[in-house]
């Protein structure tokens, strides 16, 4: 596996995921895949991916970010994407998966981004309890 690639780091609420490379490609997404499987058969709900490393993202980088935000949405939770360079925001948009990934300018605001979905769910729990 090639960890140089990038980093997996356990937070409390969250799993960041930090790319590492330059170059998000298929030199090291199937081994992030591989990584994303053991998330997901440990329930993984929120994962950050921080791209702020990564000025290159190929269609390998953006089908491990896929997977990513398939396993956040079948365990209840959710993906956020933060610190794109300008051409990883461009294949984005130009695929089309603004409208479908969770994308944040920074680190900071991606965290505030899943403990607010996450207030929001147990708020939406406690309505549903007093009903």
């Amino acid at each position: 596996m090639n960890q140089e690639s990038f980093k997996i780091e356990q937070q409390e609420k969250f799993t960041l995921i930090t790319i590492k490379e330059d170059k998000f490609t298929a030199k090291f997404s199937p081994d992030l895949k591989a990584e994303l499987v053991i998330l997901n058969s440990i329930g993984t709900k929120y994962i950050i991916i921080d791209l702020a490393l990564s000025s290159y993202c190929d269609s390998s980088g953006l089908s491990a970010i896929l997977v990513a935000n398939r396993i956040c949405k079948d365990n209840d939770g959710l993906l956020v994407i933060c610190n794109l360079k300008p051409a990883v925001a461009k294949l984005i948009d130009i695929s089309q998966l603004n409208s479908v990934l969770n994308i944040t300018p920074t680190l900071n605001e991606a965290i505030d981004f899943i403990f607010m979905d996450e207030l929001e769910k147990s708020l939406g729990d406690l309505d549903e309890n007093l009903n």
